[in-house]
């Protein structure tokens, strides 16, 4: 899939390791704002990280855990969000320099596909029935979405704030802004407004993820805040299967104050639903948000800056 003469240089990691998990050699050099395995219907498993170092960088990951750097592409400011294509064969890629890039892995080049007038600090690949896109989520308060044949943008949405935080599961989209703005998309046929919820949480949003019910349809999101808390919400349900629940957070002993630390990012598994959070705290949990269930977190380790996604796992042969 890789022009071989883009590769990284192996190296070893001297991250903390408490739980004894597969390290990746060649990190970045700097904070990794993103992470991004590829999609199943590849028969290998990728891994593609954005960093404020200005580099997204690719590695195939082993069945046995081992990670092969294969690749890496360079933006002129931080990178601060990545994503693969539907088909696997290309990463979109996010930046500070107000543009996001395309990366194409058969000929290992990038070119420029979408542009803000600020950093831009999401971007979704979106697959519909009836078309294809990048949706990017900017600084400058708008949402864009961008057929790539086109320089220009197919579709502008203005925004009441900065995005800070979105995530796409189509047919829905989901933004938070500055200010704790969120605002629910319906994606079929045009992207629209569906409705801007308001939640029980008093402080800025960081992270949002959607989740499905048991007909894998998506119906509701959690987001994380600040404040070491997270909100599950369901859009068609009633208001009372929508609740809170704190974590990130410690017991407030020897000296009787609580550390609250930010909630960085959320995945949920993507057979059994479970969620994951990780936090500023440098810990990971796991939540049964149909259960109302906590599983212990692991030691703790380095901080999480950003982000988690479902845990690493061999996919089946076909």
């Amino acid at each position: 899939m890789f022009n071989q003469s883009g590769g990284l240089q192996t190296g070893t990691s001297t991250t903390s390791n408490p739980m004894q998990d597969y390290e990746v050699v060649s990190p970045p050099d700097d904070s990794v704002s993103s992470l991004a395995f590829s999609p199943a219907c590849i028969p290998q498993n990728f891994l593609v990280a954005g960093s404020w170092d200005c580099n997204v960088r690719c590695w195939e990951v082993e069945q046995s855990g081992k990670t092969v750097p294969k690749s890496m592409q360079s933006m002129a400011a931080p990178v601060l969000d990545v994503c693969w294509s539907d088909d696997g064969t290309k990463v979109f890629m996010a930046s500070c320099d107000k543009t996001a890039k395309c990366w194409d892995l058969a000929s290992n080049q990038s070119i420029q596909v979408a542009a803000h007038d600020a950093p831009i600090k999401t971007c979704h690949w979106i697959k519909a029935s009836t078309y294809s896109c990048l949706m990017t989520g900017s600084w400058d308060k708008t949402l864009r979405f961008w057929d790539l044949r086109s320089p220009k943008p197919a579709l502008i949405i203005n925004l009441i704030e900065r995005c800070y935080c979105a995530d796409v599961d189509y047919p829905m989209a989901v933004v938070g802004t500055a200010g704790r703005g969120l605002i629910v998309y319906q994606l079929e046929g045009s992207p629209r407004e569906y409705k801007s919820v308001e939640l029980n949480l008093k402080y800025q949003y960081r992270c949002v993820a959607i989740f499905r019910d048991k007909k894998k349809v998506p119906t509701g999101f959690a987001i994380g805040s600040t404040e070491g808390r997270v909100a599950i919400h369901h859009l068609n349900l009633s208001s009372k299967e929508n609740f809170t629940f704190k974590c990130h957070r410690t017991n407030g002993t020897p000296n009787g104050y609580q550390d609250i630390y930010a909630v960085n990012d959320i995945a949920f598994h993507p057979v059994h639903g479970t969620v994951a959070t990780v936090g500023g705290d440098g810990t990971f949990g796991f939540w049964d948000k149909d259960g109302h269930e906590y599983y212990n977190p692991a030691k703790k380790n380095s901080i999480f800056l950003r982000p988690c996604f479902e845990e690493l796992k061999p996919k089946a042969s076909p």
